[in-house]
């Protein structure tokens, strides 16, 4: 019985609490539950990776802040055994860091990382998140929050079942 979710940060620029969109998506008995997708505000203006997924200041300074979206996000990852996410060390360090910047205590999620799954299980030349959905035939929008948290989901479904 799986019971996991998937998750996907968007970050603005270098720095780790700078993320503008999440997509979290909640896996129960290998079927998708819930898929959660949210533009988030950051602490600062200044995006550096608009060309990376198209998000500007203008898209999410009415949103949330992240310490404002926490207690709705915290209720999905809370039901999930574990997380996953396509390089779970990045993902897991954006959300720690922007917990902290809101004072937020961060519980003890277990991560997995569907880059390191994708490697054992299918011995792929490249892990990286496109080309792992190809080969898998899962279609994607990369560097949309909410597709590549699906992406990963089934990825992982598909790696542990």
């Amino acid at each position: 019985m799986t019971n996991f979710a998937a998750i996907d940060f968007e970050t603005a620029d270098h720095h780790s609490d700078s993320a503008c969109s999440v997509g979290v998506v909640h896996v129960k008995d290998d079927r998708i539950e819930e898929r959660y997708h949210r533009l988030i505000r950051p602490p600062r203006k200044k995006f550096v990776f608009t060309y990376i997924h198209g998000l500007t200041w203008e898209d999410v300074r009415d949103s949330p802040s992240f310490g404002e979206l926490w207690p709705e996000m915290r209720h999905l990852l809370d039901r999930a055994d574990f997380l996953v996410a396509h390089n779970a060390s990045f993902d897991s360090r954006v959300l720690r860091a922007c917990c902290e910047r809101a004072g937020i205590h961060l519980p003890r999620y277990k991560f997995r990382c569907t880059v390191s799954m994708a490697r054992r299980k299918w011995k792929l030349r490249s892990a990286r998140l496109p080309a792992v959905c190809d080969h898998l035939g899962i279609a994607l929008s990369h560097h949309d929050a909410l597709s590549d948290a699906e992406a990963c989901a089934r990825i992982a479904m598909k790696a542990l079942g």
